[in-house]
């Protein structure tokens, strides 16, 4: 388990090392092509196969209010419910949001029939300072702002000092410096950080990221469009 993120670490993130971000994230390099989502309409080829799930939790308890209120995209009712837990600096996280999830949320988010709840799993200070932030913002701002941090990732993330480009994205969130400050001082939203990763790790298993609860079903480590796709397919 990665060490307790305290407030202190947070108000340093310029203090964490280049390199120890990056043994944190591992070494996936991706380009701008590799980001570009695939075509919604590409159907699923039929000898895809299914990643090996890594074990089952009771939907039931999946859904039970954790420390931070879940924020859905998607209709509430749909039959399909894709839980992630990421870390804001995990390139494998960023991959995810930006090459494939657009076309799930076109097919399946979209047209109700799978929902996504995203849960913060920080490994580091500066992805509890995305976090943070990402919570910090109007509900409906919630997943455009964690959009942006992921595509603008090697921005902050490697930074020297993140603290500036964390700042100028936030801004486009509607923050103010004022507001900026505020948030990454927030004791009990860091707290609150802390326990979701702390939950996931302990009532779930989770020790990786991306990690997946796919209706209950665990998959650990990044899926591409044909293998969620063939998922959810299966789950319809």
């Amino acid at each position: 388990m990665t060490e307790m993120l305290t407030r202190r670490n947070i108000l340093t993130l310029a203090a964490v090392s280049t390199a120890a971000l990056a043994a944190t994230a591992g070494n996936q390099a991706w380009s701008e092509d590799a980001a570009k989502p695939a075509a919604a309409s590409t159907p699923v080829p039929s000898d895809v196969k299914i990643p090996e799930a890594a074990g089952k939790i009771d939907p039931a308890k999946l859904l039970e209010q954790g420390p931070l209120k879940d924020i859905v995209m998607g209709k509430a009712e749909a039959p399909v419910t894709i839980i992630e837990y990421a870390s804001m600096t995990c390139p494998h996280c960023a991959h995810f949001t930006v090459a494939t999830l657009p076309t799930i949320k076109e097919k399946y988010i979209d047209t109700g029939k799978a929902k996504l709840i995203l849960r913060e799993f920080p490994f580091d200070p500066r992805a509890a300072a995305a976090f943070m932030l990402a919570r910090c913002a109007p509900e409906d701002r919630y997943y455009p702002l964690v959009d942006v941090l992921f595509k603008q990732q090697e921005q902050w993330a490697a930074s020297a000092n993140a603290v500036e480009p964390l700042l100028q994205i936030s801004k486009l969130a509607g923050f103010t410096q004022e507001s900026f400050n505020a948030c990454l001082t927030n004791q009990k939203l860091l707290d609150d950080v802390n326990a979701s990763r702390d939950r996931g790790a302990k009532d779930f298993g989770v020790n990786a990221t991306p990690t997946f609860f796919i209706n209950g079903t665990k998959y650990a480590g990044a899926l591409s469009v044909d293998e969620m796709s063939a998922i959810i397919d299966g789950l319809l």
